[in-house]
């Protein structure tokens, strides 16, 4: 199954990678609700979520765990929320986005557009934050 995140995971369309190890990368939504907006992706091409084996899923929450820690010290945010929806990209996802207000996660809501710079300040912000 080829997909952007395909591209992403090897390295021939670039990101604003947060963390990567083996098996899970996170990297800021290109298209973020709002600043900080992270996804996290298993490197396995899996489509829906649940077709992870339990133990990869297992892992897939814990690292973004991890991240979600980062990112709710870099971006200032009550919480980070979590959202699993699937049908934008046909791969396995977690968005992980910083909350103020329940608006803030509506995926039907307007996505922002940050020039490159911010969205690398943003990204090392949570790097940062590891």
């Amino acid at each position: 199954m080829e997909t952007i995140f395909s591209k992403i995971i090897r390295g021939e369309v670039a990101a604003y990678k947060i963390l990567e190890d083996d098996r899970f990368l996170a990297f800021l939504d290109v298209f973020p609700l709002v600043k900080g907006h992270t996804l996290v992706i298993p490197k396995e091409p899996v489509d829906y979520i649940f077709d992870l084996d339990p133990e990869a899923l297992a892992d897939l929450h814990k690292f973004s765990q991890k991240v979600a820690q980062a990112v709710k010290k870099a971006i200032p945010c009550k919480k980070v929320g979590v959202a699993v929806v699937g049908l934008e990209v046909p791969h396995a996802h977690v968005h992980l986005v910083p909350l103020n207000q329940i608006s803030d996660m509506n995926f039907s809501n307007p996505k922002q557009k940050l020039e490159p710079e911010e969205m690398e300040e943003i990204a090392e912000k949570i790097r940062q934050a590891l």
